[in-house]
């Protein structure tokens, strides 16, 4: 695959109006979120939960990709139509997250570095036959203190997260590349852009070093925001302002877009502060959304497992996507959040 076809896929996934849908969960988070409804999380009800997000009515219309975990890319609904099948006419770029998860550093207390590499090219070949288009590695970067994170966890992680761009392209497939800065704990706004800016930075001197086409990436990064626990929390404004100068001194213009994580914000938090960012003008990327619990909670919460239900779960995913896709030209108001109700 030419570089022409990986920067056409990338530019898709950020079209006017559209971000990604990410669900990607584990088996174990995915659990977790079944279990908040007090739902088992059998095979067959994580494969009902997804068929009913897949198959929302219009989810096209805002929805450019979906992230996949291996189970899921192998599923097809009750009818027997496979997941990327399902997507592909929906239509949205099915994709898949590749990495293994983080795992303790080794001469790191209280530091991660994402496994998966081994295997990863056999990896990528099975899930580009299975009808993935695009790739996702997440590396996750805390923050606790001065000390944390240490330059040691950030170089292994942008290494880590460069292998995979350019293992993913060499497959075909269009990487986007997810470091994250938690937003646990209690620091600054200001600290969290010092933390986001050096592990960008690395992040993209990796990328360089290691001959990633730009153009045929995206970049899957947090927010520039407070510290949940922080006691000043920042404003749309502020957190937008914040982002946009930290971004445009690292991430070069050749990006196609920024798909935004949402972090543990919450839905309509997540959606103004993107909305904010694209008020502030044009920008040398486009900047979308590639948000996982912001768009699907209150879908989960309203299906609570019940097939009668499915329609009111469906209805909530659209409604969020509807949010995200004006906070994409910064169209965004509060007083849309009201549209759900009166359908």
């Amino acid at each position: 695959m030419g570089e022409e076809t990986l920067e056409a896929i990338a530019r898709a996934l950020v079209a006017s109006g559209k971000g990604i849908l990410a669900a990607d969960e584990s088996t174990g988070t995915i659990e977790k979120r079944l279990k908040s409804i007090e739902v088992e999380s059998t095979e067959e009800k994580r494969r009902d939960y997804r068929e009913m997000l897949f198959t929302t009515p219009g989810l096209g219309e805002h929805i450019s990709g979906v992230i996949l975990y291996d189970e899921t890319i192998r599923q097809s609904t009750r009818d027997g139509v496979p997941f990327t099948k399902v997507l592909k006419d929906a239509p949205t770029i099915p994709g898949i997250k590749v990495d293994k998860g983080a795992k303790p550093l080794a001469g790191a207390e209280g530091e991660t570095v994402t496994e998966g590499l081994d295997g990863l090219r056999e990896r990528l070949a099975e899930y580009k036959e299975l009808g993935a288009k695009f790739t996702k590695w997440r590396a996750v970067i805390a923050i606790d203190g001065d000390k944390i994170p240490s330059a040691y966890c950030i170089h292994v992680n942008a290494h880590a997260l460069g292998r995979f761009a350019a293992l993913s392209q060499e497959a075909g497939l269009v990487p986007i590349v997810e470091p994250e800065v938690l937003m646990d704990g209690s620091h600054t706004i200001a600290r969290c852009y010092e933390v986001t800016e050096a592990t960008l930075e690395a992040v993209f001197n990796e990328l360089f070093s290691q001959r990633v086409v730009y153009e045929g990436m995206l970049l899957k990064p947090n927010m520039v925001v407070s510290g949940k626990d922080c006691p000043e929390q920042a404003t749309p404004e502020e957190v937008a302002r914040a982002t946009i100068r930290c971004f445009k001194g690292v991430v070069p213009a050749a990006v196609p877009g920024i798909v935004f994580l949402s972090g543990g914000q919450g839905d309509e938090e997540a959606t103004a502060n993107l909305n904010a960012m694209n008020a502030l003008g044009p920008q040398p990327w486009q900047l979308s959304f590639s948000y996982g619990r912001a768009l699907q909670a209150p879908s989960l919460k309203a299906w609570k497992g019940d097939d009668a239900n499915v329609l009111a779960g469906q209805e909530a995913l659209a409604h969020r996507a509807r949010m995200n896709g004006a906070a994409r030209d910064g169209s965004y108001t509060p007083e849309m959040e009201k549209e759900l109700a009166a359908v």
